[in-house]
């Protein structure tokens, strides 16, 4: 698997592997077949998706507490 992605990095380019790597992060899809995948359809080229913990707001309820009741 590492020897097909140093590969993958001569065909497409290191800084498109690094992008597709880092989508493949991500969204939890780390193999060799979803970076390819990734590299092949573009994907890497498009916007980073955003976390889910950069994206989501906190949530607020009556039954979680807060960073306070640790303390």
């Amino acid at each position: 698997a590492c020897q097909g992605l140093v590969r993958l990095g001569s065909t497409y380019g290191e800084a498109r592997l690094e992008a597709a790597c880092r989508r493949a992060l991500a969204l939890g899809a780390v193999s060799y077949k979803r970076v390819a995948a990734i590299l092949r359809a573009g994907l890497d080229r498009q916007a980073p998706l955003a976390l889910e913990s950069e994206s989501a707001s906190p949530i607020t309820h009556d039954n979680i507490r807060g960073h306070e009741y640790y303390h």
